[in-house]
């Protein structure tokens, strides 16, 4: 009987997880893809597949397009693990003055909307712009060029890298690294053989993360480098979106292009790792304690003020300043300082409350949903015989390789069907399944990273006490993996709290999420109540993050 128990646990599980990776993430891509084969499917019929093919690969700037999403995604990669890399390696095994504060400041960038973010840096360099104002200079011919979107977008997503290896090294610790001083090693040399080759799984899942979110962002590169004529896949995708008449065969298209180019990068991240995967968590106590930093102490302390100062209080600054001017003319003289457009958001009624509401709501439970897909598909991949566990693997990674603009689509497309017997869609349900279509990858490549860690023998002792598949994954993996999951659950929060473009196609009447309400003051012209509406979600899911985080540490 415990043997069936042990049989039919990882099955029960794989099949569960199977099912709802397919329901969430398969069905929405798949009626994308039937999109891109038969033009005529949003009208209800099959007929003439293939046929738009050769008018779309026929337009001379698909090639440029799709060069320039991979230049893009690649400069951003190697921006990002510059940063990332050292940064993280510092806060995971050295004790970092102000550690807590870094982490924090470091997750702000995800709770700005990527288009605010970009507009801060507009407004503070931009002739007479807040620097010109302050400094005397400007820096418009960088910030509207290709280098000043590489720049603008690595310091919205490097925490991505920052915090994988961070958790990664915090969890491993120095000790095996000290054995390898005790052989006779060098400092720098059992780092880069040692502790850093411990750290490539988690490495690897992120710079993956952040070469889908660079080739899928839009508003960065439509607000920075349209003037510069430097455009990219996703911004070919909304066009055909957005110009009448709608091209859907030709966005859908372009979308699936865009998985290809993520499925390449998620094949090279396979091939580039290949064994490289280390158990280090074997139920063995070790140590983990931090080392002091010696003398480079304050050096390396001023490198991470320089980098939050770029990263979060430059951006957060112009936006704060602009929530606080009473006329964008009247720039910083003291007169034009004022909470008029607090008051105003606030004075509407309960639209502003009720959509906080809703975008904490959806942030959480969205966090919550793909935290446990997480590990399920961690679990499925990693410890289970499942021959179609690539597959799983691949299909989890798929959506972060997406606009939302065409999950959003492919929604639309696969629940507003009428062979249906009830359907999510015009409800705030279909809000969650795509949120959680979207930000799926994020678990489940923090997961895969932190249980490759884990050695199987663990496993296998609680299951040899008696315990049951759930009381394993609760009471002994979970815990291990807690750090790197619920780090990566912050991430979901943070980004699922200001998503914009799957909101304006899928949010039903009457429900308003924060990111809604800032785009439709911008509509009207009120940059200002926007501005103050963005300050007031950053102060919202910040303090919901750092009580997590308290709690976490307290336990």
């Amino acid at each position: 009987m415990a043997a069936g128990r042990l049989q039919l646990g990882p099955s029960a599980i794989a099949a569960g997880t199977t099912a709802a990776l397919l329901g969430l993430v398969a069905l929405p891509l798949a009626f994308v893809l039937l999109q891109a084969i038969y033009p005529e499917l949003a009208n209800g019929s099959l007929a003439a597949p293939l046929s738009h093919l050769r008018a779309v690969f026929a337009d001379d700037a698909l090639l440029e397009l799709t060069l320039n999403t991979l230049r893009l995604g690649a400069c951003v990669v190697l921006l990002s693990a510059l940063i990332g890399i050292p940064l993280g390696a510092v806060r995971g095994l050295f004790q970092l003055p102000f550690a807590a504060l870094w982490d924090l400041l470091f997750l702000i960038p995800f709770m700005i909307p990527p288009y605010i973010a970009a507009l801060g840096w507009i407004m503070t360099l931009q002739p007479n712009g807040y620097a010109e104002q302050l400094f005397g200079l400007h820096a418009a011919p960088f910030l509207f060029s290709f280098p000043g979107v590489v720049f603008v977008m690595t310091l919205n997503v490097f925490p991505v890298v920052y915090f994988a290896v961070s958790r990664t090294l915090a969890s491993t610790g120095s000790r095996l690294a000290d054995v390898g001083r005790v052989c006779g090693g060098g400092p720098w040399k059992c780092f880069f053989r040692i502790t850093l080759p411990l750290a490539l799984p988690g490495i690897a899942a992120s710079l993956l993360l952040v070469f889908a979110m660079a080739i899928e962002e839009y508003g960065t590169p439509a607000a920075l480098a349209a003037h510069a004529g430097f455009f990219v896949l996703v911004t070919g995708i909304e066009r055909r979106f957005s110009d009448w008449p709608i091209d859907l065969p030709g966005a859908s298209t372009l979308s699936v292009v865009l998985v290809i180019l993520a499925m390449l990068a998620f094949w090279l991240q396979r091939r580039l790792l290949g064994k490289q995967v280390f158990e280090t968590t074997t139920g063995k106590p070790g140590d983990t304690s931090l080392r002091a930093l010696g003398p480079w102490q304050w050096p390396v302390t001023a490198v991470f003020a320089g980098v939050a100062l770029a990263a979060t209080v430059t951006p957060l600054a112009a936006i704060l300043i602009t929530a606080c001017s009473k006329t964008l003319s009247g720039g910083l003289a003291p007169g034009n300082f004022s909470f008029v457009h607090f008051a105003a958001i606030f004075s509407s009624g309960e639209t502003a409350l009720r959509a906080l509401t809703t975008s904490a709501a959806l942030g959480l439970g969205t966090a919550l949903v793909t935290g446990v897909l997480g590990l399920l598909v961690a679990y499925c991949v990693l410890k289970t015989s499942m021959r179609a566990r690539v597959l799983l693997d691949a299909l989890s990674i798929m959506p972060n390789t997406l606009p939302g603009i065409v999950v959003a689509v492919g929604l639309i497309l696969a629940w507003n069907q009428s062979f249906w017997p009830a359907t999510p869609y015009n409800t705030w349900l279909i809000l969650l399944l795509a949120y959680c279509c979207l930000l799926i990858p994020y678990p489940v490549r923090y997961a895969t990273a932190a249980l490759s860690q884990i050695g199987d023998n663990m496993e296998a002792a609680a299951r040899v006490h008696g315990a049951s598949m759930v009381q394993m994954l609760v009471r002994v993996l979970l815990p291990l993996m807690l750090p790197s999951l619920l780090a990566s659950m912050l991430l979901v929060f943070a980004v699922a709290s200001r998503e914009l473009v799957a909101s304006l196609l899928l949010a039903p009447t009457g429900i308003q999420t924060t990111s809604l309400f800032i785009w439709r003051q911008f509509e009207q012209g009120s940059v200002g109540q926007g501005m103050a509406m963005s300050v007031v979600t950053i102060l919202m899911t910040t303090t919901i993050m750092v009580a997590v985080t308290t709690w976490q540490s307290r336990r």
